[in-house]
């Protein structure tokens, strides 16, 4: 196949997924054109590229809907975004795997591989330990400093959590080596994944913005809290949500790994 054909089918493909997506309500409007945009310029780099994506994006959805009444019932008036993924949340969990992708078109640099594959290990640790973590039936701990917070706290940690997390880097390395890709790449590639994922929860209890609702007495995330309020800040950078602490993890699981294969 010709690379304008492999365009071609990947932007068909994409497209495709990305409607479905919207139909089961995985995405909104913009999450899905993102998506698409997303997949064209990742199969554009090649099938395994392609694949990586696909399985992540399939995996992770399917997981969001695993217990999602128990999850939205523990975390109600906390995140401040759930439901359908939009364009920014997209963008944040994949926008380093996109640019890596739209790189290697470029240079063919195999560098640009395990940064990409890297980018999306740590997003999969990230996504899994926070779906499957929100429903442990052990209290959330603060990363930093030990202290029980409430589920779907960003920052906060369980066992059962990390333990998905890992998994979820496993994973994209076990697709890796599904592509042929040698060791040194598999185990860069994990362990990426891993750093990625406990730099978000290092983030995520350090800087994220962290807000008060005086009317209901409640933390959250929201700006504008459920109840119609606003939110003051209590904590972190006021700029930086969970779409930007999400973006800065991805973007170290890459470096991290892209340093790991490089030794």
């Amino acid at each position: 196949m010709t690379d304008a054909a492999r365009w071609g089918a990947g932007a068909a493909l994409a497209i495709a997924i990305a409607i479905g997506a919207r139909a089961a309500g995985w995405l909104s409007a913009t999450g899905a054109a993102a998506a698409a945009a997303l997949g064209t310029v990742a199969v554009g780099a090649g099938w395994g590229w392609g694949v990586l994506l696909v399985a992540y994006f399939v995996t992770s959805s399917a997981l969001s809907r695993l217990g999602r009444p128990e999850r939205e019932r523990r975390t109600a008036g906390r995140i401040e975004k759930g439901g359908a993924r939009d364009a920014v949340q997209v963008a944040a969990n994949g926008g380093v795997f996109g640019i890596a992708a739209a790189a290697f078109v470029v240079t063919r640099e195999p560098a640009w591989f395990v940064l990409g594959a890297s980018a999306l290990a740590a997003s999969a640790a990230d996504t899994w330990a926070t779906e499957i973590g929100t429903l442990a039936r052990a209290s959330a701990r603060s990363i930093l400093t030990g202290r029980v917070v409430p589920a779907g706290t960003s920052g906060g940690i369980t066992a059962q959590g990390l333990g998905a997390g890992i998994a979820g880097a496993a994973f994209i390395g076990v697709l890796t080596a599904a592509l042929g890709m040698p060791r040194g790449v598999v185990t860069a590639v994990v362990l990426g994944g891993v750093f990625g994922m406990l730099l978000d929860s290092v983030l995520g209890a350090g800087v994220q913005s962290r807000r008060w609702c005086a009317a209901c007495a409640s933390a959250t995330e929201q700006r504008v809290h459920r109840c119609g309020e606003r939110t003051d800040l209590r904590g972190g950078l006021s700029w930086l949500d969970n779409d930007g602490v999400n973006a800065a993890s991805t973007l170290g699981g890459a470096i991290a790994g892209a340093v790991l294969w490089s030794r």
